[in-house]
């Protein structure tokens, strides 16, 4: 009997097809997609541009998480935190998420297509295909360092959003993905920490199960003073101002303190808040780049 069965109440039909979609995560990365489109533009970006490229985008996304769950779904049938997803407890069936993921990227598809551009639709099903088939399907069950090989699909957002607007994906989109992309270890290993138990059930090799706790700590500690340095470029290749630089200086610093809090003396509470802490920050982070992009403008127009 999986975990799943010890469940007597379900959530409704209709909340098990939306979980499949993650819809915090999705939010995440649309989030980040959309501070892209703002920076790529020197004003506001047309709104019905960014509209269409915004929807496209968390179409597909919600799609590819889809087909992650159906990948997935005896994995996580194992795995107390996913038993209750519609394909770990049977309730949804194979074919029919086939059917709700290829509706959604169908339709994402043909709307970046034809209402945005083709650049976009391209990057966005390579990160489909990446993500969902790459990463799930291939690099997850066969490496601990699946997490970082795969998280480039992941940390496409910000390029989709400026590819959106743009039309082209110039170095400052690729260092936003570079942000998100050094970002993703850390705060996955986090999670596989105070999961650990979790993941030793489902077979995963993530990295506290392969490597042990202590390993993990410290490449997340890594991680963390990487990700600073990466934190702060906007500021040196002058993509941002002195406001973006102080933001990036006490949200990354904070994400170091917590990780070498973490690496001194390990508690799950303590993985469990950096966990947290990496959602709050990379969100902070990307809105940081956003007004202090919008402050940049306002002091450009103001007349002498």
């Amino acid at each position: 009997m999986t975990i799943a069965a010890a469940h007597h109440r379900s959530p409704s039909l209709l909340r098990q097809y939306l979980a499949l979609t993650k819809p915090r995560v999705t939010q995440l990365a649309v989030f980040c997609a959309v501070i892209g489109m703002f920076l790529a533009t020197p004003g506001l970006p047309d709104p019905w541009r960014a509209l269409n490229a915004t929807v496209g985008i968390w179409l597909l996304s919600a799609a590819a998480f889809s087909i992650n769950c159906l990948v997935e779904r005896e994995t996580d049938a194992r795995m107390l935190r996913t038993a209750r997803r519609g394909t770990a407890s049977g309730q949804i069936a194979g074919h029919q998420v086939l059917l709700m993921a290829g509706a959604l990227g169908g339709a994402g598809m043909w709307i970046l297509y034809t209402q945005v551009n083709a650049l976009t639709m391209w990057l966005t099903f390579a990160s489909f295909v990446g993500y969902a088939l790459i990463y799930t399907a291939i690099l997850k069950p066969l490496t601990p360092q699946n997490i970082v090989i795969g998280g480039l699909s992941g940390a496409m957002p910000p390029a989709l959003g400026w590819a959106a607007m743009a039309d082209a994906v110039p170095a400052e989109a690729w260092l936003l993905v570079l942000i998100i992309f050094i970002w993703t270890p850390p705060h996955f290993w986090a999670l596989a920490l105070y999961r650990h138990h979790d993941y030793e059930q489902s077979g995963l090799p993530m990295l506290p199960v392969t490597h042990g706790q202590n390993f993990t700590q410290l490449h997340i500690l890594l991680y963390s003073i990487a990700l600073f340095a990466a934190s702060v470029m906007p500021y040196v290749v002058r993509m941002s101002g002195p406001a973006y630089l102080a933001a990036a200086c006490l949200l990354s610093g904070r994400f170091v303190w917590q990780s070498l809090a973490l690496y001194r003396n390990y508690t799950d509470a303590r993985a469990r808040k950096l966990f947290h802490y990496s959602i709050l920050y990379l969100a902070l982070l990307f809105a940081a780049l956003l007004l202090d992009h919008w402050v940049g403008l306002v002091l450009v127009n103001i007349p002498a």
